[in-house]
C-alpha cells in the first residue's frame, strides 16, 4: 500500500518537483528500467520525481491503439516499481470505482484532461485522501478550474495539483497560454506544466496523435519562469518505438539535461 502522501504534498508546496515516466505501461521491465534511471537522477539532482505511467489509456485516438495492461496487472507493476525504487507513483483513473483500489498503490490519482469536469470522478479521487492531480481540459479556461478545486475541497481533502496541458487551437493543434499558470496558482494549489502533452498534435496522424517534441524544452522553461511548481514529462528510452504518445515524448537520455536547466530557472529569485 502506498504511504501517506502528506509528505509529498508538503514538498510540492515548498520546492520544485517532477512527474515523469512512459505514457503507458508497456511492460513490467520497461517500467522498472525507466523508474530506476529516474531514481538515480532524482538523487543526483536532489529533485523529487514521481513516477508516472498509465495502466489504461482509455482516451486513445483509435480503437486499435494500445491501451495498456489493465488495472490489475498495471497496479501490480506500479507497486513493484515503488518497492524497487522508492519513487512515489502517479497514475490515471477514468471511473469513480477505480479510485479506491488505485489509491492502495498510487500516491497521486490523476484526472485526465477530458474528464476534469466529471464531478463524481473528482469527488471519488479526493475522498481517498491521496493527492489529486487534475489536468485542465483543452476546452477549459484556466479561471474555470476554480470549479474543480471546489469539488475537491468539498470532500475535506485540500491536497491537489492543477496541470496546464495546452488549449485546443483549431484542428489537431494546441497552444499554451502561460497566463493560466499564475491564474491557477491563485486557487491555492501548486501548478504543474505538462510539457509533453502540450506539444501534442491531437489526432494529427489520422489514427493516432502526432507531436513536436523539439518544443518540450522551450515550453517547460517558459512555464517554470511563469511560476509552475512542477513539470510533467513523458519520457521513453526510444520514443519512436513507444506504444503511446511517442511523437511528443522526450528521450530518457535528454531528461537530466533539461532538468538541470529547469533547476537553474527555479533558483532565480521571484520578482
Amino acid at each position: 500500500m502506498a504511504q501517506d502522501s502528506s509528505a509529498l504534498y508538503a514538498k510540492s508546496l515548498t520546492g520544485p518537483f517532477i512527474l515523469a515516466g512512459p505514457c503507458v505501461l508497456e511492460s513490467r521491465q520497461l517500467a522498472l528500467d525507466v523508474a530506476r534511471e529516474l531514481a538515480v537522477i532524482s538523487k543526483r539532482l536532489d529533485l523529487p520525481i514521481v513516477f508516472k505511467s498509465s495502466f489504461d489509456k482509455a482516451n486513445r485516438t483509435s480503437v486499435t491503439s494500445f491501451r495498456g495492461p489493465g488495472m490489475d496487472m498495471g497496479l501490480s507493476w506500479l507497486a513493484e516499481v515503488r518497492e524497487a525504487t522508492g519513487l512515489p507513483i502517479v497514475t490515471d483513473i477514468h471511473l469513480p470505482e477505480q479510485a479506491e483500489p488505485v489509491a492502495q498503490v498510487a500516491d497521486v490519482l490523476q484526472i485526465p484532461a477530458f474528464l476534469c469536469r466529471q464531478t463524481d470522478l473528482l469527488v471519488a479521487a479526493a475522498e481517498t485522501g491521496r493527492i489529486v492531480n487534475v489536468k485542465k481540459g483543452q476546452f477549459v479556461a484556466p479561471w474555470d478550474m476554480k470549479n474543480a478545486t471546489e469539488k475537491l475541497r468539498s470532500t475535506g481533502n485540500g491536497r491537489f495539483w492543477l496541470t496546464e496541458r495546452g488549449t485546443s487551437f483549431g484542428y489537431n493543434n494546441l497552444v499554451v497560454d502561460m497566463r493560466s499558470i499564475p491564474i491557477m496558482r491563485g486557487f491555492g494549489a501548486p501548478v504543474v506544466f505538462d510539457a509533453t502533452h502540450s506539444v501534442q498534435l491531437p489526432g494529427g496522424q489520422g489514427g493516432s496523435s502526432g507531436g513536436q517534441r523539439e518544443f518540450v524544452g522551450p515550453l517547460a522553461c517558459a512555464a517554470v519562469a511563469a511560476g509552475a511548481s512542477g513539470v510533467f514529462l513523458e519520457v521513453h528510452p526510444d520514443p519512436d518505438r513507444a506504444l503511446c504518445d511517442g511523437p511528443n515524448s522526450l528521450p530518457l537520455a535528454q531528461l537530466e539535461g533539461l532538468l538541470k536547466r529547469l533547476i537553474a530557472i527555479w533558483s532565480v529569485p521571484s520578482a
